[in-house]
């Protein structure tokens, strides 16, 4: 086995991935997977505890998740891309998971309790929504992850992931090892264009990695800026500036920036400038994403191959962990 650390990271299809995608973790499994041994999931079945009634909007954007991965520069020759519902053996541990947390536990995680809140779920919560951070501690120990690249909203999920670890360690002896979150060093979290805390497809408040260039400036000049700047000639807040919160993230030229800044909130400095800059900025980053993301979007068999074959690899790990958990558990008498 490797002596590099293991991740563990992934994404519910649900759509096209996001700025906000790159910014809370993609940006991180580029860097690392040359350093450490990655594991990268497209959780399928996760996204159904929320759209078990529209099963072809996971699968129509699977491949979707796949090319945005290939596209930021995820190599699937050094990190393992598999899909969640091509390993059966997760779901066997997540149920053994479940008899390790209680209900009103999992009712108190603030990620959970935010979700339900935002997709209006209220007394109407499917029970595999509720459960889902006991399936994603399955996710992260099937492979005995040591790292989880996420955004600091989800910090709560990798808490009850080694509470549960915890748990399965002092009745049935040491198996897992705790997990350590990753959270990125410059931004963890990046608010929505229209200023709203998180970024989202549901909000409709988002960039999109694949979104051409015409869309990404449509949606930059029609950001949400400081309210109270009305006129050019008004002292504005950079800070909660979702302009400048972009600018900070995607900048370079760190110097242009604070001039910007300095020059914005003393007065004199039109939100319309601000934007074309962030723009131009959007476009320098997105232009080599979109153009890796065309060289593979036309080859469906490799797509295909890239993930038959890291979902193959996995699951020989899973039924490994599966093996040890059963073991440690005393369910060898079959």
């Amino acid at each position: 086995m490797s002596d590099k650390k293991i991740i563990l990271t992934g994404d519910r299809p649900t759509g096209k991935l996001h700025l906000g995608h790159y910014v809370g973790s993609l940006q991180n499994r580029v860097k690392l997977q040359s350093t450490h041994t990655q594991y990268v999931m497209i959780a399928d079945q996760q996204a159904l505890t929320d759209n078990a009634d529209n099963p072809q909007k996971i699968i129509d954007a699977i491949f979707d998740v796949l090319l945005d991965y290939l596209a930021v520069g995820i190599d699937p020759k050094q990190t393992t891309i598999f899909a969640q519902s091509g390993i059966p053996q997760i779901s066997e541990l997540a149920f053994y998971y479940l008899n390790l947390v209680t209900v009103a536990r999992l009712s108190r995680n603030p990620t959970i309790k935010d979700e339900i809140k935002q997709r209006g779920f209220e007394e109407s919560i499917p029970a595999g929504f509720l459960v889902y951070p006991v399936h994603q501690a399955a996710d992260i120990t099937i492979v005995n992850a040591q790292l989880v690249p996420v955004g600091a909203d989800q910090l709560p999920m990798i808490e009850q992931t080694n509470e549960i670890v915890r748990s399965f360690n002092r009745i049935y002896g040491s198996v897992f090892n705790e997990v350590e979150a990753l959270i990125p060093e410059k931004c963890s979290r990046l608010m929505g264009t229209n200023g709203q805390e998180k970024m989202s497809k549901s909000l409709n408040n988002a960039i999109y990695l694949a979104d051409d260039a015409d869309t990404v400036s449509k949606k930059v000049m029609g950001m949400y800026t400081d309210p109270n700047h009305l006129r050019a000639s008004d002292p504005g807040r950079v800070e909660g500036n979702p302009v400048f919160t972009y600018l900070d993230t995607f900048g370079t030229d760190t110097q242009k920036i604070q001039d910007l800044k300095d020059h914005y909130t003393r007065g004199g400095l039109g939100d319309v400038v601000v934007k074309k800059y962030l723009n131009e900025v959007l476009q320098e980053f997105l232009t080599p994403i979109r153009t890796r993301r065309k060289e593979f979007e036309g080859n469906q068999d490799l797509l295909k191959t890239i993930l038959k074959q890291g979902t193959q690899d996995v699951r020989t790990i899973a039924e490994q962990t599966i093996k040890k958990v059963k073991t440690a558990i005393g369910l060898t008498y079959i």
